[in-house]
């Protein structure tokens, strides 16, 4: 049975000064379309002049990439009746936008020229030692199922359009370029570890990430790049790659939770940036003086007192630093 939809699009025009418009088109589709079947509805029989991107209609090639009812999907890959009913919709209209984080084109074509560049910036090749094998390199059964994983990413940008430190940095490699580093830090068979993992590990890095989960929830194809940034931090501790903020702030607030059971958030600022360090300190300032007015300033140093039942959280931490 045919259901009717409207479909409110957010267009925007490819000259220099063009600001978004929305722009509603009412259509007919049968049981069982997915949104790129509307899209190519509405451009094919109603406007010939909306822009998009697709190929493949199969979620292989990443290329109809967009925000549907304000969440990255694939168009070719999300049903309509599920666009409307899982997503919370009331009614029958589904709203289209281009994704995030990266320049508009035109309509719902961006520009994936910064997510390339970031891709390119974790050297994602393999890298081989001075000294060449005499015959293949074989692979571990249990580590090219690991690696595989990794190459199910198809390159859609979904992860990196919902990503909030992205938003807030633009500078940061995103989780598509640091899932696709994590492959190559966690392949055998390359000879560039250790310099990945001092790579990774400056500004712009893993240690950016805010744990958000955005990009896990979107990825069509489940790679989850924030598990990725996660265990690359693993190796590069693991690898006396500590020498950076974020491995100190771990650090610092593992050591506090442990002895009293909660967090000293005024060592952790200190123990983080360094206590000499006063441009990193001054910086910090405007933040902690509206903290302090808003009530919500830490209790520094000897005010910081145990938490009852603190030895318990110290024997969780005995016992997971016994299992590693």
């Amino acid at each position: 049975m045919p259901q009717q939809l409207k479909l409110k699009v957010k267009r925007q025009d490819a000259t220099p000064d063009a600001q978004p418009r929305w722009q509603t088109y009412d259509v007919e589709l049968p049981d069982g379309a997915v949104v790129l079947d509307a899209l190519l509805k509405i451009r094919e029989d109603m406007d010939g002049t909306l822009t998009f991107r697709c190929s493949c209609r199969a979620a292989i090639c990443g290329s109809c990439g967009m925000k549907i009812n304000g969440k990255s999907n694939l168009a070719c890959k999300l049903q309509v009746t599920k666009a409307l009913s899982d997503l919370g919709v009331v009614g029958n209209e589904i709203t289209i936008e281009p994704m995030g984080n990266m320049p508009v084109v035109k309509d719902l074509v961006v520009d994936f020229t910064p997510f390339w560049s970031k891709i390119k910036a974790v050297e994602p090749w393999m890298q081989v030692g001075p000294v060449q094998p005499e015959r293949e390199y074989l692979v571990s059964n249990e580590d090219m199922l690991h690696q595989a994983e990794m190459m199910n990413c198809i390159m859609c940008g979904a992860c990196v359009s919902e990503c909030t430190s992205l938003a807030i940095d633009a500078n940061f490699l995103g989780p598509a370029a640091l899932a696709k580093a994590y492959r190559f830090v966690a392949d055998p068979r390359d000879a560039a570890t250790q310099h990945r993992l001092e790579k990774y590990s400056e500004y712009t890095g893993v240690w950016d990430c805010t744990h958000c989960f955005m990009c896990v929830e979107v990825c069509p194809k489940g790679v989850a790049p924030m598990e990725r940034i996660m265990a690359t931090r693993e190796l590069a501790i693991e690898a006396g790659v500590t020498d950076n903020n974020g491995a100190r702030h771990i650090k610092s607030m593992a050591a506090s939770v442990s002895e009293s059971g909660w967090l000293d958030e005024t060592r952790l600022a200190i123990d983080s940036f360094g206590l000499f360090n006063l441009s990193a300190q001054m910086a910090m300032m405007p933040f902690a003086i509206r903290s302090f007015f808003r009530g919500k300033a830490p209790m520094p140093g000897p005010l910081h007192h145990k938490r009852p039942g603190a030895e318990n959280v110290k024997r969780i931490f005995r016992k997971l630093e016994g299992h590693h």
